[in-house]
């Protein structure tokens, strides 16, 4: 079996908790995960079988969408409902215009300091290590894209919002940051990501639906496959001939290709090469104009 599998994340668990379930579940050795979510999190978690865990690193998850909940007037220490309280300040002067107006200067690109009680690395160790050991330590800020922020609901102190995001963006801190503009503090109590790059909650099943359609033998049908996960890419369909230089670890030449990209070859371009709607690699483009005798591409990845 290989392909991409979408489980709707439970709360309360890991994302390799996850995994660990999935590999029970089907009884293969080669599973991974790709957009961790973090623990108290729900929702699309993008999981590779055989094969397509070789996929994870040419995945389109450059935009992320999410439904959140935050609360007002609690700050923690990780800017979730999991942790500890650090702040706790008045929220009644926060208006309906306020928070329209708070959330709508935090829209395009921005600065933010990634979370102590994170996995980004300072000296090749986790932050949320170090934050365990109750340590603080200087973040330099990331820049991040907010595409779109959208206020559901104001029940204050909660408030219900939807966003579209660059890949790297903690919603949790967007969450504590918007609070700190409102002179209140904040902290995230829901997160449930609905969409990850190409995959969505549409097409995503739970860890109980999974061992189902498994048991039934129908599970095929969730399975998406290496050539749909890809199909971000620019792709090159191969004949037969070309097939056969690739599975030699060739590159092939002009010929070998069903149909040559009228526009051209682009510097440092991923092409995916196919056949019969079937990924056989990915590859790289190392010159900008095509030279029948020269090294035009490199491979990244041949899958089997």
């Amino acid at each position: 079996m290989e392909g991409f599998i979408v489980i709707n994340k439970p709360a309360g668990i890991t994302s390799h908790d996850v995994v660990g379930s999935v590999r029970r579940i089907l009884r293969i050795k080669k599973v991974g995960h790709t957009g961790t979510l973090d623990p108290f999190a729900t929702g699309v978690l993008p999981v590779a079988l055989g094969e397509a865990t070789k996929a994870i690193n040419f995945l389109d998850e450059s935009t992320k969408e999410y439904r959140a909940v935050m609360c007002l007037g609690i700050s923690t220490d990780t800017q979730d409902y999991t942790g500890k309280i650090i702040a706790q300040r008045d929220y009644s002067h926060v208006t309906h215009d306020d928070v329209v107006k708070v959330f709508t200067s935090f829209l395009g690109t921005i600065q933010q300091v990634p979370p102590m009680f994170s996995a980004v690395k300072q000296a090749g160790v986790p932050l949320y290590k170090l934050a365990r050991q109750g340590a603080t330590v200087h973040r330099e800020p990331r820049e991040i894209s907010i595409i779109s922020l959208k206020v559901e609901k104001i029940d204050l102190p909660r408030i219900s919002f939807r966003v579209c995001c660059s890949r790297g963006t903690y919603v949790r801190t967007l969450a504590s940051d918007i609070g700190d503009t409102l002179r209140c503090g904040a902290h995230l109590i829901e997160l449930h990501r609905t969409m990850s790059g190409g995959f969505d909650d549409n097409d995503s099943i739970t860890l109980e639906t999974l061992a189902l359609l498994n048991e039934g033998g129908i599970l095929d049908n969730r399975v998406i496959s290496l050539y749909s996960s890809l199909s971000h890419l620019r792709n090159m369909p191969l004949t037969e001939q070309g097939v056969n230089k690739v599975r030699r670890g060739i590159i092939p030449l002009r010929d070998d290709f069903e149909g040559f990209p009228a526009e051209g070859l682009i510097l440092g371009e991923k092409i995916m090469f196919s056949h019969k709607n079937r990924l056989l690699a990915v590859v790289e483009i190392i010159t900008s104009q095509w030279y029948e005798e020269e090294k035009n591409m490199r491979f990244l990845r041949v899958f089997n």
